[in-house]
């Protein structure tokens, strides 16, 4: 009795570690409001399929406990239905870190792509080989996965995501030859290829640089010495001026910014005058596009 009593606990111990063991805690959500006529129980259960499929699967061969698993949200809107399978959209991937001593979370990633093209059949399992490209769905799908965990692994340490960035560049290695958009150098210049290009491209390291300091020695500091931090987060941007001058138009730039213009108006609206003019230097050079954005750290009244 003892025995099997013993057997039984170990087995729900097992359970626990396993369910324990994923690394995402990623919130999938799929819309398909755009097509008219469409079966809307279709793509309720894609949404948990795709669900599944990305918080049940082991990425990396870290273990993780609930609390330490990497928080995303994954929206998926599917505006075109070409068959009784086959679908067209967009994919919104976004990423947030929990910032060190505090309630507060970073944006790290918020990326918008308009390449989504996928066959879903109801039910049916889905499938994931890294050395082939037979499924456009779970390609994508495991492309961006290893896209978070990269980019989380590197605010934690210095390019601490590189295995994770080259498991997406071998995913569009693998999909070169797929009929499906995204996945080439000559489709976009801003697209899966270019964003794992230019993030394992040493002619732009500063960038992975920047993305450190900018999180681990800059917010996770601020708790307890702002000025410190801040001071941190401006030296980033210098990383980031680096890049632009290398090349304005790396895809990474605009990654960067669409997650981060709204939080450098907060971070240093509170500046020092002089630190403000030249963190503003650098903003107005590198990021244009949000010029009115960051016209508000000027007006601010500071320290």
């Amino acid at each position: 009795m003892k025995s099997k009593l013993f057997t039984t606990l170990i087995l729900v111990f097992l359970v626990v570690i396993s369910a324990s063991a994923q690394e995402l805690r990623c919130n999938v959500t799929v819309s398909a409001r755009g097509i008219k006529g469409a079966n809307q129980n279709l793509f309720r259960t894609m949404q948990s399929d795709l669900y599944e499929f990305m918080n049940n699967r082991k990425w990396t061969d870290h273990v993780y406990s609930y609390d330490e698993k990497i928080k995303c949200n994954i929206l998926i809107r599917l505006d075109e239905q070409i068959s009784a399978d086959e679908f067209k959209g967009s994919i919104q991937v976004q990423l947030t870190r929990p910032i060190f001593n505090s309630s507060y979370t970073s944006t790290v990633l918020n990326i918008k792509d308009n390449d989504f093209h996928c066959n879903y059949v109801e039910f049916q399992t889905l499938e994931f080989n890294e050395t082939s490209n037979r499924d456009n769905l779970t390609n994508i799908l495991a492309y961006y996965a290893y896209v978070i965990l990269g980019f989380d692994y590197d605010t934690f340490s210095p390019e601490g995501g590189t295995e994770y960035f080259q498991k997406a560049q071998a995913i569009v290695n693998n999909s070169q030859n797929a009929r499906e958009k995204g996945w080439k150098a000559f489709e976009s210049e801003r697209n899966r290829y270019w964003l794992v290009e230019n993030v394992l491209n040493k002619s732009y390291s500063s960038f992975r640089s920047a993305m450190y300091t900018y999180h681990r020695l800059g917010l996770d500091v601020m708790s307890d010495r702002v000025e410190e931090g801040r001071a941190n987060i401006a030296e980033s941007l210098r990383d980031i001026q680096k890049v632009f001058r290398r090349r304005p138009s790396t895809y990474i730039l605009q990654m960067f910014f669409d997650a981060k213009s709204d939080e450098l108006v907060k971070v240093f609206s509170k500046s020092y005058p002089d630190e403000r003019n030249r963190v503003l230097a650098i903003l107005n050079e590198v990021d244009p596009s949000n010029g009115s954005k960051y016209e508000k750290i000027e007006e601010s009244e500071g320290l």
